[in-house]
């Protein structure tokens, strides 16, 4: 492909975005893809914001995404959602988690963030993850379920996602992970890929 192709992803920590985002990364370069991907987690172990850019195509010369170019903007957090979406356009495909934590010294997690969200781009798609998780083995698998869903928006063969999973997992739950990819691809079709 000619187009680069930005997605960012961002959540809090402990989440496991980074180990999404090595994924993902994996993934576009077993396809044949030159990658660039930029993190920061630093003092973030819990709790505090962490972000990873990934940008891929024929020639990739920077790892950092421009104000309002990612194709892709993945959020596990809602207000982590807002916090980065200067990097987003209408046109950027936003996929929220429905999670809410309290940043530090913040008791009351402000309201109306949602409908916000919702303003922001023509595609804009939430995801439960209680209902998500209801349907998965286990709730550490959630980052996985939903590189699945992001899977959707990207053109790469079966073969390179599994070959990235099983090389970013811990030992004895690739198996778990990979049927928490597919559920993540499963959702995709059955609610994403009809939005207008």
């Amino acid at each position: 492909m000619d187009k680069i192709f930005n997605v960012l992803m961002v959540g809090v920590g402990g989440q496991g975005i980074i180990m999404a985002s090595d994924i993902f990364a994996l993934a576009a370069m077993y396809s044949g893809n030159d990658v660039k991907k930029s993190e920061i987690h630093g003092m973030s172990q819990r709790g505090g914001s962490v972000f990873s850019h990934i940008r891929f195509g024929k020639k990739v010369y920077s790892p950092v995404i421009s104000h309002g170019e990612a194709d892709v903007l993945f959020s596990l957090e809602e207000m982590e959602t807002l916090r980065w979406i200067g990097y987003a356009s209408e046109t950027t495909d936003i996929i929220c988690m429905k999670t809410r934590i309290n940043p530090v010294m913040v008791e009351t997690y402000p309201a109306g963030i949602e409908e916000e969200i919702r303003g922001l781009s023509k595609r804009v798609f939430f995801v439960d993850p209680v209902s998500l998780i209801d349907r998965i083995e286990n709730k550490k698998f959630l980052n996985v379920t939903l590189i699945g869903l992001i899977s959707g928006f990207v053109d790469f063969p079966e073969e390179s996602w599994e070959k990235a999973i099983k090389e970013k997992v811990p030992a004895g739950t690739f198996e778990g992970n990979r049927k928490a990819f597919e559920t993540g691809k499963k959702l995709f079709m059955e609610e994403f890929n009809d939005m207008e």
